[in-house]
């Protein structure tokens, strides 16, 4: 079985995600099937089509997260050693040489990527550029419009 790497955050998030569905969504998605069922004929009743659409995403998405963590190879960043080498769930700065711009992203697993809050999957072109990289090094990563050149400024492991 194929392990999936994760944080202890992203695994965390799914853990509580997982609890408020089961917990939450899950009754109240049958207490409105059960008040559609009580508006009498249910073979045109959109409330209860809605409804039973919203369990059979709900029932899914509980599946996949489950199947997810069960797959999970969780990674603790406080105890990585990496001897100054770019690892999953490091946080890089990066200098973009050609705009002389600097950015920082944390390397983290498909399901904790969100570029809006500087996280990139490790998967991504830029993250597998900078794995195994150290401070100092140029890398060169693949865009859609050429090669971006990219110079390593700093290694943090920070949560």
């Amino acid at each position: 079985m194929q392990k999936y790497p994760m944080t202890q955050k992203g695994a965390q998030l799914l853990q509580e995600e997982l609890a408020r569905l089961k917990s939450v969504e899950r009754s109240s998605v049958i207490q409105a099937i059960a008040e559609a069922r009580s508006h009498g004929d249910i073979s045109e009743n959109a409330e209860y089509d809605a409804a039973k659409e919203k369990q059979a995403f709900i029932e899914g998405r509980i599946a996949e997260i489950e199947s997810k963590l069960s797959q999970a190879q969780i990674i603790d960043i406080s105890n990585l050693n990496s001897d100054g080498k770019v690892v999953f769930g490091a946080t890089i700065r990066i200098l973009d040489l050609e705009s002389d711009e600097e950015t920082s992203y944390q390397i983290v697993g498909d399901d904790e990527a969100d570029v809006k809050i500087r996280k990139i999957s490790v998967n991504t072109p830029v993250a597998r550029s900078l794995i195994g990289k150290h401070i100092g090094d140029v890398v060169e990563v693949k865009v859609p419009n050429g090669i971006k050149e990219y110079e390593i400024i700093a290694i943090e492991f920070i949560e």
